[in-house]
């Protein structure tokens, strides 16, 4: 990444700009206009003054919390802005602690490098700034602490969550090396828990680009239990050094103790560079040969990340997709499903989950796929309406929603996730999770309000579902974007889609594998499904209108388009979630759409019963309120998200 203009400049410390100050427009009046007071609107007492911290570019503040840990140069905060109600990790660096030119060039590093990065398990770097007495980094909040937290709390865990979290190390590793950046300090101390329970990489301020080997650091830095060999020995670091660190990181979670502890440091170093260690009898035989294999001492004989992950600790060891917050503290219940059961409910689903074909002249017939083409036109089609709406003589009649989600909302098509590692994008967990985040906290403090505050004047593109086709009793889920793509996520959790000039076949069999194909050239063993796909996107095109008039976005406009990760029908809406963080909710009896999309910041779309849409911050709803109506189905989405979040 290029460094911004006067961005390594010795003096003053850089600015970066916080998140954009909302619109003139939506916001509240900038003069005296007819309507309420300020002191009208509801929201949290006001905070101390003593605990405010204060942008001197822009005047946001930010109320300062508990204290979430310290290190030599400085002490962690939680932050809340007091605008919007955003949560932040703040590190202070007191201005009296730098008193000497390389220590302002290390923090300039550590956010030059840090600001840069963008993973799903790396801490978020969102904005900095300075004031006469500090420096401010705000960051990703991490609410349930670290790796060392749960290890304190724990001694030792079991192979699986091992599984679990280094699979999440490794992926964010990657991405660093790819990048050429080295982390040089991973420990337990720096991989930080979600409120969630994803695992996020932090702490940069040891990180350092990869250079050739004739030019690299021979600073010897990092933990003493985690630094390797050729560190120690001043031969330079590498990204064999973050691999070694990994191992340690490894031992420590399985054994309860770092391989190569000991009450004197001098003996430690020694161990470290003789590689004397023990490994317990109680590991399995996996994991005691993949830690033989990175604990050498010769960084040229170790694994890389990709052979890492192919390890037969990996590939023949359960891994939970999500462990429960209770594991923080005591041993989880992890019991895998067993695939010879789940095999055998997939073949008798197979055999007997649908009336045997009795023309014995068309046997390919009985292939799941090849077979629901011709029964698409006789079979009913969802709740869609495939006509406008006749216009009532009294106006609309109001929607009634239920305040809980009914009983029969469980999910009713789910993309298949990978098997071979943590994915790059969202997962239904992680996006449902954001979402259910984000509406409790504009629903919790929003004032009430007969109408909308005044939406964006000029919102972002936004790519949602304009067309939909429930043919799940057979096949799977249709759907057409606003960018004209067609999609189908099949009822066997694989995804196919025609891009908008029908010229490009996108095929996913999980969420993370990709393949393209040209029309013409799309394997044998998947026309099937194109040639449903092709079905659904004439079905769609003959005989559905558009869902709103939201402008069409062109799709090189789009260049990675989001996938369907899940659709849930209840008997009032159809929920559907979005590998992007985008969420939609259809409402079947007015015909109204809500859309959760954008999240820095989150932005709320409606399309009324008239078509007619509009966008606004999330913030200013939290701020301002809104319409009964807008308010009755952010409610109802609560629910909805509330049902879908694992326990």
């Amino acid at each position: 990444m290029e460094p911004e203009a006067g961005f390594l400049s010795p003096r003053p410390f850089p600015r970066a700009a916080a998140p954009p100050a909302p619109p003139a427009g939506p916001g509240p009046p900038g003069r005296a206009t007819p309507g309420p007071e300020p002191e009208v609107l509801a929201g949290p007492p006001a905070p101390d003054p003593g605990r405010l911290i204060t942008d001197p570019c822009n005047g946001r503040t930010y109320f300062k919390g508990r204290l979430l840990g310290k290190g030599g140069f400085a002490r962690c905060y939680e932050a809340t802005d007091t605008e919007t109600g955003s949560a932040y990790a703040v590190k202070v660096i007191s201005q009296s602690r730098i008193t000497k030119p390389h220590q302002r060039e290390k923090i300039l590093n550590e956010i030059e490098l840090h600001r840069g990065l963008q993973h799903r398990h790396i801490v978020r770097f969102s904005h900095h700034f300075e004031d006469a007495d500090n420096i401010y980094i705000f960051l990703e909040l991490c609410s349930r602490k670290s790796l060392a937290h749960i290890w304190k709390a724990r001694h030792t865990l079991l192979e699986p969550e091992v599984r679990y979290y280094l699979r999440q190390i490794l992926s964010g590793l990657k991405y660093l090396h790819q990048r050429g950046i080295l982390h040089r300090d991973l420990k337990l101390g720096n991989f930080f828990i979600t409120e969630n329970m994803e695992l996020k990489m932090g702490d940069f301020g040891l990180a350092t680009r990869l250079e050739p080997p004739e030019h690299r650091k021979k600073t010897i830095c990092g933990t003493p239990n985690y630094v390797a060999p050729e560190v120690l020995q001043r031969q330079g670091h590498g990204p064999e050094a973050d691999v070694w660190s990994l191992g340690c990181v490894m031992y420590t979670l399985l054994c309860g103790t770092p391989p190569f502890e000991t009450v004197d440091l001098k003996e430690t170093y020694r161990c470290i560079k003789q590689v004397h260690y023990a490994l317990p009898a109680s590991l399995s035989l996996p994991a005691r040969q993949l830690l033989a294999a990175i604990l050498r001492a010769s960084p040229q004989d170790r694994p890389s990340i990709d052979q890492i992950l192919r390890h037969d600790f990996f590939t023949k060891g359960y891994t939970p997709d999500r462990l429960p917050v209770s594991s923080c503290v005591t041993v989880p219940d992890l019991t895998p499903l067993n695939p010879a059961r789940v095999l055998l409910v997939k073949v008798k689903k197979s055999l007997f989950g649908r009336k045997k074909n009795k023309n014995k002249n068309h046997p390919e017939e009985r292939d799941e796929v090849s077979g629901l083409v011709n029964g698409l036109t006789r079979t009913s089609i969802g709740h869609q309406d495939a006509r406008p709406e006749a216009p009532a003589a009294s106006g609309p009649a109001p929607l009634s929603l239920a305040e809980t989600a009914p009983e029969d909302s469980s999910p009713r098509g789910t993309l298949a996730s990978s098997g071979d590692g943590f994915e790059e994008g969202l997962t239904v967990a992680t996006v449902v999770e954001s979402a259910l985040c984000a509406l409790r906290n504009c629903l919790a403090f929003m004032p009430p309000a007969e109408q909308n505050p005044a939406p964006l004047a000029q919102p972002e593109p936004l790519v949602w579902v304009s067309k939909w086709v429930d043919y799940s009793n057979k096949f799977g889920f249709g759907y057409q974007l606003s960018s004209r793509r067609v999609a189908v996520l099949f009822n066997n959790g694989t995804h196919m889609a025609l891009s908008a000039n029908k010229k490009t076949v996108h095929y996913n069999p999980t969420s993370t594998k990709h393949f393209s194909f040209s029309v013409g050239a799309v394997p044998r063993a998947l026309q099937p499904q194109l040639g449903v796909l092709r079905y659904f996107a004439s079905y769609m095109e003959q005989r559905l209108m558009k869902g709103g008039d939201l402008p069409s976005v062109e799709e090189v406009e789009v260049p990675v388009p989001p996938l369907l990760l899940q659709w849930v029908k209840t008997d009032q809406a159809l929920l559907m979630l979005f590998s992007d963080g985008t969420v939609q909710v259809n409402f079947y009896g007015d015909h109204t759409k809500l859309i959760l999309s954008g999240w820095e910041p989150l932005l709320v779309t409606f399309v009324a019963r008239n078509r007619s849409a509009c966008t606004y911050l999330a913030s200013h709803l939290r701020q301002l309120g809104c319409s009964p109506d807008l308010r009755q189905r952010l409610r109802y989405a609560l629910c909805l998200l509330r049902d879908r979040c694992p326990v």
